[in-house]
């Protein structure tokens, strides 16, 4: 269990008032005007609705189904076994590292923002611009990927009820199309509908893990111990079983990404700097414990995994349902749980996903910055960074039409980029940590501005003494192996249609961009910029 230390604010007190009179709204406000921003975005959420925002954008349990054929192919049983665990670890360290950050500045552009605040420097603005790009092509390439195993998965489903039904690429990108609609209507409702949903879709995600175990474990046959625990495969044909585990482990590594959705809503959560750290704890926790039950018992109720895995739908969860069941109706019903949680989750993700699009606009990190951050001043949303991601990934869409294998490296996109967010600022608080350069925090919410430039304090949580850089290196361990196995392919020596693209697609868009700060952005790019002169030092 990972020990941190969690401080009350002293100054609160009952009826969401601070000592000083100040509601808690009032306070998050001042306390953001303290880092150079003016508040824009209505706090909507509280603990509840952004617990469960994070549980399903987080999603682990319905992740890992939907990616359950890499990590068994390249693995085996075993391997997914002993994979889900030390990815499980290192996503915990992860996230005690991103909420150590939230905690001492909760501000929409986490990552970026956090680097400028961390970095030396000389290499602050870089470092801040180059992070905040690695964060837009992990979010949108993740709302993508996530928005198309939606609409296979939908496919899927009706190939298994209608054997005679033809699956068709194009049609697979119109549902594609129609899962993004819903999410953008949702999220230009605006008011209290998203967290609101959030809340009743919390509970779907836990009763729903419970709906499908109960009936896939008690009408099953039960594979032998033997057979999940020490049982692995090289499908891939790797050098070795070693090599094979951790190309597999790496989908493992998309169950659990995306952490830092909550962060991305800091400014429309009541009581950031204590409610983020506690919902991505809670949220790490929770889901870590539903994954790894539905590992267990996905791996014991497969009666034939090899015919699973070739499975005509695409997805071998949705035969092992079947043959667990013996009955289609009952299939039909399961998979029907995990549909609704993975349309939902879309709505969560383009939520973090144009906020922080926003946030670095506003900084005037992209192009066309004037327009992605402009907020509505009717319902306090960011509607122009909303409709350009909708439109991102309906564009993305079409590749399915003509690859979904090349659509899937929008699968490995998303993990690179969001974990190569995660190592920069990982890298500079491990630094900073080290040097032993932030202060204690004092219970006088006043010291607390870590913005650029000025002298950093720890905020209300924190990973203590030595434990805590245990913590944060580990943390930096792991993420380098996910980002480095993730340009991997599945299989040695692939074919064209088999290679992985996803480091020319990283790579492409990182050398765009770093062309466009020399040309562009270094000229009007300055990290993190001060919209309010209201910043106590």
């Amino acid at each position: 269990m990972v020990a941190y230390e969690l401080k009350n604010q002293a100054s609160v007190i009952s009826g969401g008032e601070t000592r000083s009179g100040m509601s808690i709204q009032d306070r998050d406000n001042a306390h953001l005007r303290r880092m150079g921003k003016k508040p824009v975005l209505k706090r909507n959420f509280g603990i509840l609705s952004i617990l469960g925002f994070s549980c399903t954008v987080l999603g682990t349990w319905e992740g890992m189904l939907g990616t359950f054929l890499s990590p068994v192919t390249n693995g085996g049983p075993g391997g997914a076994v002993y994979g889900f665990i030390f990815a499980w670890v290192g996503t915990v360290c992860i996230f005690v590292v991103l909420s150590e950050l939230a905690s001492m500045a909760p501000t929409a552009g986490g990552q970026y923002h956090w680097a400028a605040m961390l970095a030396p420097i000389k290499f602050q603005k870089f470092l801040s611009y180059i992070t905040g790009w690695f964060t837009i092509i992990g979010w949108q390439c993740g709302f993508a990927a996530s928005a198309f195993l939606t609409g296979t998965m939908i496919q899927g489903t009706a190939v298994l009820a209608h054997s005679k039904y033809d699956a068709l690429p194009w049609q697979g990108t119109l549902i594609v199309w129609l899962a993004l609609l819903v999410a953008l209507l949702v999220n230009l409702a605006g008011g209290k509908l998203l967290p609101r949903l959030e809340a009743v879709v919390l509970v779907v995600h836990v009763l729903g893990f419970f709906g499908i175990m109960i009936p896939l474990v008690y009408m099953s046959d039960h594979a032998a111990t033997h057979d999940v625990f020490l049982s692995f495969q090289n499908d891939g044909e790797f050098a070795t079983q070693g090599l094979s585990w951790f190309v597999g482990m790496t989908s493992l590594g998309f169950a659990f990404a995306g952490g830092d959705a909550a962060v991305h809503m800091a400014e429309e959560i009541v009581n950031a700097a204590r409610v983020i750290p506690q919902a991505l704890l809670l949220s790490v926790g929770i889901n870590g414990c539903l994954g790894f039950g539905m590992l267990i018992a996905m791996l014991f109720c497969a009666s034939d995994l090899k015919s699973a895995l070739e499975s005509p739908t695409g997805y071998p969860f949705m035969a092992i349902f079947f043959q667990a069941t013996n009955s289609l109706p009952g299939t039909l019903a399961m998979i029907s749980i995990v549909l609704v949680i993975y349309c939902c989750a879309i709505m969560g993700l383009l939520a973090a996903a144009s906020r922080q699009l926003w946030s670095f606009a506003r900084d005037r990190g992209v192009p066309g910055w004037r327009w992605w951050s402009n907020v509505s001043p009717s319902n306090q949303l960011p509607i122009y960074s909303v409709i350009l991601s909708v439109a991102i990934s309906t564009l993305l869409a079409l590749i399915n039409i003509g690859s979904s294998v090349a659509l899937g490296d929008i699968l490995s996109m998303a993990v690179s980029g969001l974990y190569l967010s995660y190592l920069t600022i990982s890298v500079l608080l491990l630094f900073r940590r080290v040097r032993g350069d932030i202060s204690l925090y004092n219970d006088n919410e006043d010291d607390i501005i870590n913005v650029p430039g000025s002298k950093l304090v720890w905020g209300t949580f924190r990973c203590p003494g030595v434990f805590g850089t245990l913590v944060n290196l580990f943390a930096v361990i792991y993420i380098t192996i996910i980002i480095f196995f993730s340009f991997w392919p599945s299989k040695m020596n692939p074919g064209v249609d088999g290679m992985n693209y996803s480091v020319v697609g990283i790579g492409g868009c990182t050398i765009l961009a770093t062309l466009y700060y020399f040309v562009r952005a270094r000229k009007i790019y300055t990290g993190p910029i001060v919209e309010t002169s209201d910043m106590s030092m």
